[in-house]
């Protein structure tokens, strides 16, 4: 049984999926114990242009936005848990926002939901709808405001008391 280098091990990983400095230190810390290399495994890959923090946030964020529709509080979440440089982060999303239009995110992301939901739409529901989509990242403002621009949702949106959802936002932001 042959043992794998610590180098060979990180090329494997990174074509599994793109990984941040600090993720893949830990990783490589995790899977060789005792062992130094990790550091000069991390400063070969930086070298060699395999581990970028700022290239993998906006890969990540663009990712994100487009593919999974996930708002810029849920991707700022993401990529903070992939132990991003923190410098990085926010530019990403900027730039992630720049090729995707978040308000239209929302819509399709509203269209997907309300398919799946039973009718007759009730408040409760539509509270709960509104607490997905605050999860995935959406400001409770523009939820509000696009639910309210729905035909189908105003006289339930405007009925409902929406005002639960500023209070999640306020504690959303407190803990970023």
């Amino acid at each position: 049984m042959s043992k794998v280098e610590p180098h060979t091990a990180a090329l494997a990983m990174l074509a599994r999926r793109p990984y941040s400095v600090a993720e893949m230190r830990r990783a490589l810390e995790r899977k060789f114990p005792g062992s130094d290399a990790a550091g000069e495994v991390v400063a070969r890959l930086r070298s060699q242009g395999y581990l970028d923090d700022k290239k993998t946030a906006e890969q990540l964020a663009s990712s994100l936005a487009r593919n999974r529709h996930f708002g810029p509080h849920r991707i700022r979440r993401e990529l903070k848990a992939r132990l991003l440089d923190y410098r990085f982060i926010e530019p990403a999303i900027a730039r992630a926002f720049e090729e995707t239009d978040e308000r239209a995110s929302l819509e399709r992301l509203l269209d997907r939901k309300l398919r799946t939901l039973k009718r007759p739409l009730t408040r409760q529901k539509l509270a709960s709808l509104c607490q997905t989509l605050l999860r995935r990242g959406f400001s409770s403002g523009d939820i509000i405001k696009t639910m309210r621009s729905r035909p189908e949702l105003r006289p339930i949106a405007e009925d409902a008391d929406l005002s639960d959802l500023e209070v999640e936002k306020d504690l959303k932001s407190s803990e970023l």
